[in-house]
C-alpha cells in the first residue's frame, strides 16, 4: 500500500497539474489507496466516484473520502471530505501516479541474470531473474528490467525505463528515457522484407489491374541491417512488435503510446504523441505525423503518409495518403461525413426496395391496361 497522504496534499497535486478542483469537508483526512466504489476496503481508501450510480455504494461502506465530478451534488453527511474535479479522467491519471503501487523489483542484479562484461550498466539499474544483457549494451540510471528481459548487443537504453517480463530488445536498438514496455513486446526484430528474382505475383497483379501473371517460385530474404529508435516517454503494449529498418531506422516519436498487439513494420516513422490502439497493423515505409490516432484494428498500406492530427476510426483500411486533421473510417477509409452518408443511404435501401416493388406493380398494371385499351397506351407514350 502507498504511504498515506492528506486530502489537501492530493488537492495541491491536482491543481499543480492544471486540473480545476475544489475541496469540501475535512482536508486533513489521510488516504493511501485509490479505490473503485465496488471494491472499498477500509476508511483510508480514496473512492473514485465520478458517476451518480457510484454514490449508491458509499453509505454502506467505510469510505470517508472521494473524488467526484464537479457536476455531481454531494450530501454533507455522505462523506467526511471530498474533492470535486472538472476533468475526472485527467484527475485519475494524476491520482494513479501519486498513489501508485510500484512493481516488485529488488535492487541490484539477480544472480541468474547473464550480463556481458562489455555492457555499461548504471549502478542504480535493477535487473530481474534470467535476464540477458548483450555485449556493448548501455543502460541508464534507475531503469528496471523485470525477469526474462533480453537486451541485444550494442542496444542503448535510457534512464527511468521499465521493461516488463519477456521484453525483447534487439541489437543496436536505441530507446530514450521514461519508456515503458509491457510483457513479451519485441522491438528490433527483422522486417518482413523479401524479393523474387523476377517480377512476382503481387507486382504483376498490380500492373495488370488484378490479374496474376507470375508465380513466386523463389523468395529471397532482404536482411534488415538498420535499427529502431524509440523516443522519450513512449509506452509499448504487451505482445506488440516494432521491426527494425532495412537500412536506416524505424522511428517512434516522443510521447507516443502503443497498445497491445500492435504491429509496426520496417522503415516506418511515427511522430510524437500518437495513440495507436490494439491490433493496428502498419505496413512498411509509412510516415505518420504527430498526434495521429489510429483506432482498433486499423490497417495501413505500405508507403502511406498520414498528416498531423489525423484520426483513423476503428477497422479503417488506409489505402491513400491522408491530409492533416482528417477523420476517416471504412475499408477503404474515406472521410467520416462521406462514410456516414453512405451508411444512411444503405439504411434506406429497404424502404427504397419496397417503393420500387410497388412502382413496378403499378407500372405492370398500367401496361396491362394499355394493352387492353389503345387510348391508355397512347397517353402513356
Amino acid at each position: 500500500m502507498s504511504t498515506a497522504i492528506t486530502l489537501d496534499a492530493i488537492y495541491q497535486a491536482l491543481t499543480q497539474a492544471g486540473i480545476q478542483a475544489e475541496t469540501h469537508g475535512d482536508k486533513t483526512l489521510l488516504v493511501s489507496r485509490l479505490s473503485h466504489p465496488r471494491y472499498i476496503q477500509d476508511n483510508q481508501d480514496l473512492v473514485f466516484a465520478i458517476e451518480p450510480e457510484a454514490l449508491l455504494a458509499l453509505p454502506s461502506s467505510p469510505a470517508k473520502a472521494a473524488i467526484v465530478s464537479a457536476e455531481m451534488s454531494i450530501s454533507q453527511d455522505l462523506l467526511c471530505g471530498w474533492i470535486s474535479v472538472v476533468r475526472p479522467r485527467f484527475a485519475l491519471a494524476v491520482l494513479l501516479n501519486l498513489l501508485n503501487t510500484p512493481v516488485h523489483a529488488a535492487p541490484g542484479v539477480h544472480p541468474t541474470a547473464v550480463i556481458s562484461a562489455s555492457a555499461e550498466i548504471d549502478p542504480t539499474v535493477r535487473i530481474g531473474a534470467l535476464s540477458f544483457i548483450g555485449e556493448g549494451a548501455k543502460i541508464g540510471p534507475n531503469t528496471i528490467l523485470m525477469p526474462q528481459v533480453t537486451i541485444g548487443a550494442e542496444a542503448v537504453i535510457g534512464a527511468d525505463c521499465l521493461f516488463h517480463p519477456g521484453t525483447r530488445i534487439g541489437e543496436r536498438v536505441q530507446i530514450g528515457n521514461h519508456v515503458i514496455i509491457h510483457h513479451n513486446a519485441s522491438v528490433g526484430a527483422d522486417g518482413f522484407s523479401f524479393v523474387t528474382p523476377e517480377k512476382g505475383s503481387v507486382e504483376t497483379a498490380k500492373e495488370s489491374g488484378g490479374k496474376v501473371k507470375a508465380k513466386n517460385t523463389d523468395i529471397i530474404r532482404i536482411n534488415s541491417v538498420g535499427t529502431v529508435v524509440i523516443g522519450n516517454h513512449v509506452e509499448i503494449g504487451a505482445c506488440s512488435t516494432i521491426d527494425r529498418a532495412t537500412l536506416g531506422a524505424t522511428v517512434i516519436g516522443n510521447g507516443t503510446k502503443i497498445d497491445n498487439l500492435v504491429m509496426i513494420g520496417h522503415n516506418n516513422v511515427v511522430g510524437e504523441n500518437c495513440l495507436i490502439v490494439s491490433q493496428v497493423g502498419v505496413s512498411g515505409s509509412c510516415k505518420i505525423g504527430n498526434r495521429v490516432v489510429l483506432a482498433g484494428q486499423v490497417g495501413i498500406k505500405d508507403h502511406i503518409t498520414i498528416g498531423d492530427d489525423a484520426i483513423v476510426m476503428a477497422k479503417g483500411g488506409v489505402m491513400n495518403d491522408l491530409p492533416e486533421g482528417s477523420v476517416v473510417v471504412g475499408q477503404p477509409a474515406i472521410p467520416q461525413r462521406e462514410a456516414f452518408q453512405q451508411l444512411g443511404y444503405i439504411a434506406r435501401l429497404k424502404d427504397m426496395h419496397r417503393d420500387l416493388v410497388q412502382m413496378k406493380k403499378r407500372l405492370d398494371s398500367l401496361e396491362k391496361s394499355a394493352q387492353q385499351d389503345p387510348a391508355i397506351e397512347t397517353s402513356l407514350v
